[in-house]
């Protein structure tokens, strides 16, 4: 499976990252942004979008509003896979996904179309970012992604 190689054992070697090393941060983030618009579109179809180390899925939630009123709503999330939250001992909510939603993983076709890169590259980037994001894990450091 997919996700075997972010249960990291050791840390992460600087030739499995040579992708993120010949890319600018300008480029990464290209390349991060178009992954992004690609998720968000999957999103607003309730599809979910499988990427290695969770899913991003919209749950339902409950918003409190005026008068204690509480009404259904839906949010995107990002929902870390159970083994990599067992493998890095990680606690968090336990979030249901709805049963009938559809699972995808991210067409890089689609995602390199959209910017000038080579869909290889695209590829290597998002798994080389993934790496390192479970090594931050791994190492129980800081994490920010920040997505639109």
């Amino acid at each position: 499976a997919e996700m075997q190689k972010y249960l990291l054992y050791n840390s992460v070697e600087p030739e499995e990252l040579s992708t993120l090393r010949e890319l600018s941060t300008i480029e990464i983030c290209k390349i991060w942004s178009a992954m992004s618009r690609h998720i968000y579109r999957q999103l607003l179809q309730k599809k979910v979008v499988e990427i290695g180390v969770g899913s991003f899925a919209v749950v339902p939630a409950h918003a409190t509003v005026a008068e204690g009123k509480v009404l259904p709503i839906e949010r995107p999330m990002f929902i870390l896979s159970k083994p990599l939250k067992m493998f890095y001992n990680l606690e968090s909510e336990e979030i249901k996904i709805p049963e009938e939603t559809p699972v995808l993983h991210p067409d890089f076709e689609a995602i390199s179309a959209s910017t000038h890169f080579r869909q290889e590259i695209v590829e290597q980037c998002v798994q080389e970012t993934l790496l390192c994001f479970a090594e931050a894990l791994r190492d129980n450091k800081e994490v920010e992604f920040s997505f639109r």
